[in-house]
């Protein structure tokens, strides 16, 4: 029977069974953010890692003050989600020589990463609000 209301939980239920990840969970992503990576990162300035900020639709390598490795510098990569989550499963298996020595086994914490850095990337810099 394809009552309207069964679909879409069927839908869900047929993603979790096939080991999908489901959409990202901003808020979540924000705690795992300050546990996972803000010992590295900030959204705001570059630290040990570059800053986040504004990260979606940049070529990775490319944020201003920050030394990159040659590999980084190099790839042509553009931060999106797919490149995103292919990145936290395991950076050296996609740009090899890159100097990020962690990842993010769960698709489901990457998917929420993604979902804080996509919303926080969103959000205009004070400077960039003031002109």
């Amino acid at each position: 029977m394809n009552h309207p209301c069964f679909l879409p939980g069927l839908a869900a239920a047929m993603l979790l069974a096939a080991g999908g990840a489901s959409a990202g969970d901003a808020a979540h992503g924000q705690v795992l953010y300050k546990t996972m990576c803000m010992s590295c990162h900030s959204i705001d300035y570059n630290g040990v890692g570059p800053a986040h900020k504004g990260v979606f639709g940049r070529k990775a390598g490319s944020a201003a003050g920050y030394a990159y490795s040659p590999a980084v510098k190099a790839s042509a990569i553009v931060w999106n989600e797919k490149t995103l989550d292919q990145w936290l499963a395991g950076p050296e298996k996609l740009i090899p020589g890159q100097k990020m020595g962690y990842l993010v086994p769960s698709a489901q914490d990457r998917a929420d990463l993604i979902a804080y850095l996509q919303q926080e990337s969103a959000r205009a810099s004070p400077a960039q609000a003031a002109r």
